[in-house]
Order: structure tokens, then C-alpha cells, then sequence
């Protein structure tokens, strides 16, 4: 099992990245919480992960941090939430909202995250909150991403909207409310606007509505 991997970043186009160790590109899926705080490309990471292995494919997640992983995993464990779904609600909240939405039993924070409807939102409820002792999270998390930050490349805005609204797809999201969110994200943002400066304003945005 791959539990940890250490190298350089070489490409980033949430929610998928790639990380070289030693001259094998290992492909990633991570959530929008750990692109947050990854660095430019080019730059050495270390990222805590979970290996899943499907009969058609085998699946990389990687984590800024093993409490988000530990959430990873004990929401795959509740009953109708694969990977992909987990990784669309670490995405859409952070791990201290959700443990708070868990702990308040507050299904209307939940079922705003794509793929979360009533019944698998009281069911995270259920499954989780007897859980939230082991769960729980320091109050400054410990990133361990040891990294030297390198130029990134200057690429042009609007192909930053479109990355980014391929990723809320690619969490979830239909088409059309992401690019419907990605372009009010564009017009509340200023000039310069990264792929993740989208994402986190859009998710905010549809989060907090």
C-alpha cells in the first residue's frame, strides 16, 4: 500500500495532479482543501495518501495532512459514499466545517455539496458523529508539505476558467452550474486569478447559497 509519497510537482489540473518520485510520474486525485495549499509546479512535496484498487482501475488520493485522510477514510466507510464522493466533500467544505456540520446535525450544510442528498447526508450524520472523538482536529492543522516554491508559469486567465470549471465537473457539478459559478467567481475576483482562486471562490459561493 502507498501510504506517503515525497517528489516534485509536476503538473496540477484540479482535481488531478502529478508528482515525480525518482523519475516515475505518480498520478493524484486530491481535494481542493490540499490544492490550496500546494505550491507552483516544479516544487519538491510531500503528501500523506490512500490507494484504492478497483477490478477497472487503481486510484491514487493524496492528503496535506493526515487528519484529512483519516476523514477520507472514515467517510468511504459509510454506506454510499465511494472515493469519488469523499473527494467531492473535502472539497466543497473543510474538514473543521464538516466535523461541525456532523456535530450540529445540520443536513442543509451537507446537501449542498454535489451528490449529497437528505438520506446520505443523515447517513454521514449517523455514521459519523459517534466517530468525531478520533476524528477530531488540532486547532492550527500541521501541513507537512516541505517544499520550495519555483516560478510557475504565466498562463492566460481564461484558460484558468477553464480548468477550473473541468474540475467542479470532475467533482460533481453539472456543466452548466459551473461554468454559471466560475464566471461570477471571475467577475468577484481580480485580474490575475489562479484555477484555485476560482474554484475556492465558486465553492464558496455555491456552498454558502
Amino acid at each position: 500500500m502507498i501510504g506517503r509519497l515525497t517528489g516534485e510537482l509536476v503538473e496540477k489540473l484540479p482535481p488531478t495532479l502529478m508528482i515525480d518520485v525518482s523519475g516515475v510520474g505518480y498520478e493524484v486525485e486530491a481535494s481542493m482543501n490540499t490544492f490550496y495549499k500546494l505550491p507552483e509546479v516544479g516544487a519538491f512535496i510531500t503528501l500523506h495518501t490512500h490507494f484504492v484498487v478497483r477490478e477497472d482501475a487503481q486510484l491514487l488520493f493524496g492528503f496535506a495532512d493526515k487528519h484529512e485522510r483519516t476523514l477520507f477514510r472514515q467517510l468511504i466507510k459509510v454506506n454510499g459514499v465511494g472515493p469519488k464522493l469523499a473527494l467531492t466533500i473535502l472539497s466543497g467544505i473543510s474538514p473543521e466545517e464538516f466535523i461541525r456540520s456532523v456535530h450540529n446535525e445540520d443536513t442543509a450544510a451537507l446537501v449542498r455539496l454535489p451528490g449529497v442528498g437528505k438520506k446520505t447526508a443523515e447517513r454521514l450524520i449517523i455514521e459519523v458523529k459517534d466517530k468525531l472523538d478520533k476524528l477530531a482536529l488540532p486547532t492550527a492543522i500541521e501541513f507537512e508539505l516541505d517544499a520550495v516554491a519555483v516560478p510557475g508559469s504565466n498562463r492566460p486567465v481564461a484558460d484558468n476558467r477553464v480548468d477550473a470549471e473541468t474540475a467542479l465537473v470532475a467533482l460533481g457539478y453539472k456543466p452548466l452550474q459551473a461554468t454559471k459559478s466560475i464566471e461570477q467567481a471571475f467577475s468577484q475576483l481580480p485580474t490575475g486569478a489562479t484555477t484555485e482562486d476560482l474554484i475556492r471562490q465558486a465553492l464558496k459561493t455555491m456552498v454558502a447559497g
